[in-house]
């Protein structure tokens, strides 16, 4: 009885999926298997999702483990594509990757010009600053006249912290800079992050300080998204989110990289 429950809750999804890869590949999936490789768009300094080592070059991170467990569904190999969220769309509207895979937030911007699959995770903002600042304490020290408030361009935390800062200044950083030598060298007072990437600061600097809303303040989906205009490509990877949270995958690779807390579960 175990056996039958098992191959049906499990085995035959995949076989059907596997099944419908092979009667209706569409273009993106043609290519795929062309090639034997499926391009994934990823984030290389994004701690706990896609982090590439500085001196070793390994990718590390719970999408690096998703991604590589969508090529082998596929029966292909990972082609890793450095992207950003500010060259997300290009990347994927100009075919530089088949899918992002790193924790994309759905902002309604980018749902508008690409196709989102189910999500898989979940966030809210998080404040960082110094142990000793005097400015920013608490989550109400925030937005108050001379604080200046840092975001990485082009992440959800931008459009979000423009609309909600009345009082502080909103500074957006760009790459090569970075949010933490910001803060540190006095330049700004706090910036925001998500809960991903605020394990870095926990697990690495003991200077840092981190302030969480005492209320749920921006809570937002991550999901993988591709190209419009292909119909089977998008189910395709729609159906891997479904597979990967039924078997048991998404949830021991989120276990493996401190991320169990923000994992949507599967729909019932």
């Amino acid at each position: 009885m175990r056996f039958r429950q098992a191959f049906r809750h499990f085995v035959l999804p995949v076989l059907g999926g596997l099944l419908c890869l092979q009667a209706s590949a569409g273009p993106t999936l043609q290519r795929i298997q062309a090639r034997g490789e499926v391009n994934v768009c990823i984030w290389p300094d994004y701690y706990g999702i896609s982090l590439r080592h500085p001196a070793t070059q390994q990718l590390t991170g719970l999408d690096v483990d998703l991604a590589r467990a969508l090529a082998q569904d596929l029966k292909a190999e990972v082609r890793w594509v450095d992207s950003s969220f500010v060259t997300l769309v290009d990347d994927l509207l100009k075919q530089r990757c088949d899918v992002a895979m790193f924790a994309v937030g759905m902002l309604p911007a980018r749902m508008e010009k690409l196709r989102f699959s189910r999500p898989y995770l979940q966030s809210d903002i998080y404040a960082v600053s110094t142990r000793t600042s005097r400015v920013v304490r608490r989550w109400d020290d925030i937005d108050q006249p001379g604080v200046n408030v840092a975001v990485q361009a082009g992440t959800f935390m931008e459009p979000v912290m423009q609309q909600h800062l009345k009082h502080a200044r909103l500074v957006r950083v760009s790459p090569p800079a970075t949010r933490e030598r910001e803060l540190e060298s006095g330049r700004v007072d706090v910036f925001m992050t998500d809960y991903p990437y605020s394990r870095r600061l926990l697990d690495n600097a003991d200077w840092a300080q981190l302030i969480s809303s005492p209320r749920p303040f921006h809570v937002l989906p991550y999901a993988y998204p591709v190209a419009p205009g292909d119909d089977e490509w998008h189910a395709t990877v729609d159906a891997f989110v479904a597979r990967i949270q039924g078997d048991g995958r998404l949830a021991a690779a989120a276990r493996r990289h401190g991320l169990t807390p923000i994992v949507v579960k599967g729909r019932e």
